[in-house]
């Protein structure tokens, strides 16, 4: 290493599951950023810190890799990183290699990889506190020698559990290994065994804890009860925590806009601003509890070690299906946005298995369907318990999700009746139960938070501000007597696609919202928000909420074919670019588009026909 240099480079690098992202958030803390790498979808997360000598390091957090033998395109951004051949990342100047003190057998193979390299190099034993109350003692010196690299002990979910590792940085004088080729699988499987009987004393292979817990949470029945609770549970939360945060935030925003109206003359900017800007964006940032509720559980769940488990639990129902146990893990992602599910689908070896996964992403509920649910239920469902125990909304909003799940299932089965492939094992290491620690959990969602607030302030934004102009323009005639709105460019395309959704039960002001919407779902309630607001036949009616607004005017059909409308149609075009870079196709992109659009038509059609028929 440089000590002389302004600011050294190191890599942190490891097996998923060896706790290297908590260990960056206790390096870096607030001080990180995350960026996609440019021509492909793999996260780039870097970071700073300033060690106790002044010494300033740029750290990146490369993804989670098994082997330099990339499979994969997180491991090939990897490998190519630490070789210097990656054409938008230097080389680093050191190389910490972290790995989970519990699994040292399974990590240490990537360490002789790694160190075969010829980079300066430390090795963090993670997860430290883990192994000492498991019994399992590790000799640091021993190891150290053995490998030729400095080995410490760290704790990535402990303040102060980096500190040994900052200060063998911090002297500058990392050895720097041999630069050999790669031994074959042979030859390192073979020195792992002479490594760990050398500085490793592993009472037991599995703690006690973790197989009382597998015993139960890997039962094909009991485990898949647990689960299916655990689902039920996150969306009754959403619906029933998040409430009263969801009702401050909107008194907030509507309470801001009567402000800053009141300090506006009248005209097109105050126009602009109540009826475009707040009664747009301002009521899709009230959903913002809901998503961030939705966000926790995820990461609670990643966080505590159990969604690789409940990956192979469902590996033999979801290969029935046509799909597999890998395959859980994207679609539970999917749940928060189809674009980091679809792109976790690269851990999917098998080309028809992340096919599959691919194009049934969509169909799993994302976070930015959650707006356009909470909207028609809070305006159609009435919030009350059920049996005294459940909320109402929440069965509804679960039930949106079942058919969503369902429905992925369905086509994931139908396209293996097209498409057969070879039967594949399900191979996962399956890491030490956890409890997730409250800052990894802070750090994840603010940077879901502010991933969330850039979208209102950007695309949100743009297309509301778009909108209310296309409503607006041209100005009417004179002596008209109809709102301003009837005779806009948007106004006259309403008329026009009121002619293709009547079927299903959507009038113009829907349709309106819909073409935005195909940015991203969430923009179809700003939409419509700023729709009803301009078409408003007084202030008094255009100061009115959304949601009991449509309540009063669209009927329960409407409504329920609007909701199921939301749970095929493709409307977020971001996911559509992701399949396109993911697949390298745009036939890919054409079939998902065209079956979802079929499958929404037709679902809301049959939903508004037999809604109409059962209500009269």
């Amino acid at each position: 290493m440089n000590a002389a240099a302004e600011s050294i480079r190191i890599a942190l690098l490891g097996n998923p599951n060896c706790g290297k992202t908590a260990l960056f958030n206790q390096l870096t803390g607030s001080r990180q950023k995350v960026a996609n790498y440019a021509g492909v979808t793999v996260e780039r997360k870097s970071g700073r810190f300033t060690a106790p000598s002044g010494r300033h390091f740029d750290v990146l957090d490369l993804p989670g890799a098994y082997s330099l033998d990339a499979l994969s395109p997180d491991e090939a951004v990897t490998r190519d990183v630490c070789r210097g051949m990656h054409p938008d990342e230097p080389r680093p100047d050191a190389l910490v290699c972290v790995v989970d003190a519990t699994n040292l057998r399974l990590h240490l193979r990537f360490v002789l990889e790694v160190r075969a390299l010829g980079l300066p190099m430390v090795v963090a034993v993670n997860m430290a506190d883990t192994a000492h109350r498991r019994g399992i003692r590790i000799d640091l010196h021993a190891l150290s020698g053995a490998l030729g690299v400095p080995v410490v002990e760290t704790i990535g979910i402990r303040r102060g559990g980096a500190r040994q590792l900052v200060e063998v940085l911090d002297r500058g004088d990392i050895p720097t290994p041999p630069a050999v080729d790669i031994p074959d699988d042979l030859s390192l499987h073979q020195q792992v065994r002479e490594l760990i009987a050398r500085a490793v004393d592993m009472p037991s292979p599995t703690a006690h804890v973790d197989e009382a817990l597998d015993r139960v949470l890997l039962h094909p029945v009991a485990g898949l009860l647990v689960l299916v609770a655990a689902m039920f549970l996150i969306f009754q939360a959403v619906f029933a925590w998040a409430a009263p945060l969801q009702d401050a935030l909107a008194g907030g925003v509507g309470a801001a806009g009567e402000w800053l109206a009141a300090l506006l003359p009248e005209g097109h900017l105050q126009s602009l601003v109540t009826d475009g800007i707040f009664a747009g964006v301002g009521t899709v940032v009230e959903f913002l509890p809901q998503i961030l509720l939705l966000f926790l559980f995820i990461l609670a769940l990643e966080e505590s070690g159990y969604l690789p488990r409940a990956a192979f639990l469902l590996d033999r129902p979801m290969f029935k299906a046509g799909l597999s146990g890998r395959s859980f893990i994207p679609l539970l992602s999917s749940f928060a946005c189809a674009i980091p599910g679809i792109m976790a689908t690269r851990s999917i070896q098998d080309p028809r298995d992340r096919l599959a996964t691919i194009m049934v992403a969509p169909l799993m509920t994302c976070s930015a369907r959650l707006p356009v649910y909470t909207l028609l239920i809070g305006a159609f469902v009435p919030r009350q318990e059920v049996g005294g125990l459940f909320n109402l909304q929440g069965l509804v909003l679960f039930g949106l999700y079942l058919a969503g799940i369902a429905s992925a299932l369905l086509v994931a089965w139908i396209m293996k009746r097209w498409r057969r492939g070879g039967e594949h094992s399900l191979l996962l290491e399956l890491p030490s139960y956890r409890v997730p620690h409250p800052r990894d959990i802070l750090i994840g969602l603010w940077e879901r938070c502010w991933i969330f607030l850039r979208r209102v302030g950007t695309i949100i934004l743009s297309l509301t501000i778009v909108m209310w102009a296309l409503l607006n323009f041209p100005a009417p005639p004179p002596g008209a007597s109809e709102p301003t709105i009837e005779y806009s460019l948007a106004g006259q395309l309403g008329q026009l696609l009121e002619y293709v959704f009547a079927p299903i039960g959507f009038n113009w002001q829907i349709s309106i919202a819909l073409v935005p919407g195909m940015a991203a779902r969430e923009v179809a309630v700003s939409a419509l928000a700023t729709v009803y607001a301009l078409s408003a036949p007084d202030e008094e009616a255009a100061a009115q909420a959304l949601q009991p607004l449509i309540a009063s005017e669209w009927p329960l059909a409407t409504a329920l074919s609007l909701l199921v409308w939301f749970i095929y149609a493709p409307q977020c075009l971001s996911t559509l670019a992701v399949v396109r870079r993911e697949t390298g196709s745009w036939r890919t992109v054409a079939v998902m588009a065209v079956y979802l659009f079929a499958l929404a038509y037709l679902a809301s059609f049959l939903t508004f026909q037999i809604t109409r028929w059962i209500t009269g």
